[in-house]
């Protein structure tokens, strides 16, 4: 029997695929989001996310994505390419580019491969849609390849920029920018924002969350003290988090428990090597509030006539 049976669950909580039913939106997450969508709505160009390992960066980018593809009526269509691996020459990251964004081009040359690149953008920007580039492990980058992204972003017409670029990477990002070469690309940059771990009351909102969406009706699974152990063995880390619980929903089922207890998340802790704890990457001051279940409906709709005004204004 798997531990989602056990519980009666209708999908696994705590999976570490970036699957946007389970986002979860503390505060640092939620402008984030906001961000990323006033960025594309808008057109704004460049915009930078960075945050440390394991702390939602792409379940955040897949969330954004599916929340523009799915509001085709107020955005207009929608063109993403995802370059997941940055370490590339110049050239090969314009193929990806070409490659992510599926279009046809009958030479392999520079020159050609750009001018396919800048028809389809001009295509899009008539249809009223937008194109938007993704890097992700942007942090990897090196300086020529963000020159060739800077370029890339001078294809705009005098209303508007036809190529929004998303920068999504680890804190090594933010320093990685503000390089003396790298004066005029920062100054495209429209928006920053910091992911960081939860703090204590973020946890066990992320927790219940990814609980309640993967079916649990009923007590939480975890006692009190067992989600404060989950917190500081996993330093607040969503993907950690994650790890934790899933061994432990593992390790109750295994032994019959319908109710995880401190002790069983030490053991969690242990088989995945966390027993010590890291010491934590900012002090726990956040304030102790939840993110309502519709804050993430608010800004769909804010996203939805915010856009409209935008289109009406043309």
């Amino acid at each position: 029997m798997t531990y989602t049976q056990f519980y009666q669950l209708t999908d696994e909580p705590f999976r570490l695929t970036p699957d946007p039913r389970f986002l979860q939106l503390p505060e640092p997450h939620r402008i984030a989001l906001t961000n990323l969508l006033n960025g594309i709505i808008h057109r704004k160009g460049i915009i930078v996310v960075s945050g440390g390992v394991g702390t939602g960066k792409t379940t955040l980018l897949h969330a954004m994505l599916h929340l523009i593809s799915t509001q085709t009526v107020a955005t207009g269509p929608i063109s993403s390419a995802f370059v997941l691996n940055p370490v590339l020459s110049r050239e090969e990251l314009l193929e990806a580019i070409i490659d992510e964004f599926e279009i046809k081009c009958t030479g392999t040359s520079k020159p050609r491969r750009l001018a396919a690149l800048n028809d389809m953008l001009l295509g899009m920007q008539r249809k009223g849609g937008t194109a938007v580039l993704i890097i992700d492990e942007a942090h990897l980058l090196n300086a020529e390849l963000l020159e060739e992204i800077r370029l890339l972003t001078n294809a705009d017409t005098h209303q508007e920029k036809l190529l929004q670029v998303i920068l999504s990477g680890q804190p090594e990002l933010g320093p990685l920018l503000r390089r003396p070469e790298m004066h005029a690309l920062r100054q495209r940059v429209a928006s920053r924002s910091e992911l960081r771990p939860l703090s204590l009351p973020e946890s066990r909102v992320y927790i219940a969350e990814r609980l309640s969406v993967a079916g649990l009706r009923g007590p939480s699974l975890f006692t009190a003290s067992a989600l404060e152990s989950t917190h500081k063995f996993s330093n607040g880390v969503p993907r950690l988090i994650n790890l934790l619980c899933d061994q432990c929903l593992t390790i109750g089922c295994a032994n019959r428990v319908t109710q995880i207890v401190p002790a069983m998340v030490e053991e969690a802790a242990l088989a995945l090597d966390m027993l010590q704890p890291e010491a934590p990457h900012t002090p726990d001051k956040s304030p102790q509030v939840t993110i309502p279940r519709n804050t993430l409906d608010l800004i769909i709709e804010a996203f939805k006539q915010d856009r409209i005004a935008v289109e009406s204004k043309r």
